[in-house]
């Protein structure tokens, strides 16, 4: 079945192109006296986010001083944020973040660029909230043949997911745009105006993009839930680099027990968890999102700790599948014990350690 992201999620083959020069750097690079924990003064935790709903648990944790009562006085929370994984992994392997909220392409990009050095996943955050969105007249796949189907980009997560859903149809595509569907990459904001004029006939997006474009009078075809085991797959992990793992695990451990509060929070306080996503994203962006949308999307997100490891190593077998990237030995990527010390200090069940 099949895996998806962001929206703003990244994909497998834009990560290539930092190459070997910013790699370089992973293992070695950064600024002591901030993330990497000078000897005076307290430690600085550099975490990013993406300013959106399927990043909730990181939205909420900062905007409502969850994070910053678990990491104490001894941290100082310095949250960034971003509007896409390439930038937010860039940061990581500068030197310039020390942990960040992403997408499970951006993740297997970031281990596999880094041979396995650089990164690990240490929670999951979110599960869920992905469809592809078609004009009213298209019922099933082969209505689709000779149409335009939008990606946020290629290669990302939705654009694996889409291709491999439509090989699993008997219908091709090409990295090109050619093949029986045409796969037309473009940004999530353009693809409302995109649907509306016609241009396109349909998306596989994330939301809040898939209640727009059906408020935007289109229909979901496929939910993406339906095609995994149990309606789960990875949309959102949490991620450190090995730098700052290595020099503070107790650091790692509180920012654990935080995530852990902040989707305890969003799940037990749904309202006032939406009202802080609408309010941060406002403060943010300068536009508050629209409660309503939260609301209307809101049932289509799970926000889990289990990162779903399963999800992301399928996810990555669809992307070879439909040669859109290579092989990638994931061991070694998944570092699960803080997740489970939180869990089983909150009374939760454990997860298992792939």
């Amino acid at each position: 079945m099949r895996r998806l992201p962001l929206h703003r999620t990244v994909t497998l083959m834009t990560l290539a192109a930092l190459g070997a020069a910013t790699l370089g750097s992973t293992a070695g690079c950064g600024d002591d006296s901030g993330g990497a924990g000078g000897s005076s003064g307290p430690v600085t935790l550099r975490l990013g986010y993406f300013p959106n709903i399927t990043h909730a648990p990181a939205v909420v944790g900062v905007e409502k001083g969850i994070f910053a009562e678990k990491l104490g006085t001894d941290v100082k929370l310095d949250p960034k944020t971003f509007n896409a994984g390439p930038a937010a992994i860039e940061a990581v392997f500068s030197g310039a973040l020390d942990a960040t909220y992403i997408g499970p392409n951006p993740t297997v990009n970031a281990f596999s660029k880094s041979k396995g050095e650089a990164v690990r996943v240490i929670s999951g955050a979110a599960s869920g909230g992905v469809a592809l969105v078609v004009k009213p007249g298209i019922t099933g796949a082969q209505d689709l043949k000779g149409k335009k189907i939008a990606t946020p980009q290629l290669g990302n997560t939705q654009d694996v997911a889409v291709r491999y859903w439509l090989k699993q149809q008997g219908l091709t595509t090409t990295k090109e745009g050619g093949g029986d569907v045409k796969i037309v990459p473009q940004e999530n904001a353009q693809t409302i105006e995109t649907f509306t004029s016609g241009a396109i006939d349909g998306a596989w997006v994330p939301e809040p993009f898939v209640s727009r474009l059906v408020n935007a009078g289109g229909k979901v075809l496929v939910d993406e839930r339906d095609l995994w085991p149990d309606k789960k797959f990875v949309i959102t992990n949490l991620l450190v680099s090995t730098k700052f793992l290595k020099a503070h695990p107790d650091v790692v451990q509180k920012l654990v027990d935080g995530q852990v509060a902040a989707n305890e929070f969003v799940n037990t306080k749904p309202e006032e968890a939406q009202q802080a996503i609408s309010d941060a994203i406002g403060k943010i962006t300068g536009k508050p999102l629209d409660l309503k949308l939260i609301k209307q999307a809101w049932p289509t997100l799970e926000f889990t700790n289990d990162p779903i490891p399963s999800s992301l190593k399928a996810g990555l077998d669809h992307a070879v599948d439909v040669q859109l990237t290579e092989p990638v030995d994931l061991k070694g990527l998944y570092d699960l014990k803080y997740l489970n010390n939180a869990l089983k200090a909150a009374g939760k069940p454990e997860v298992v350690q792939p």
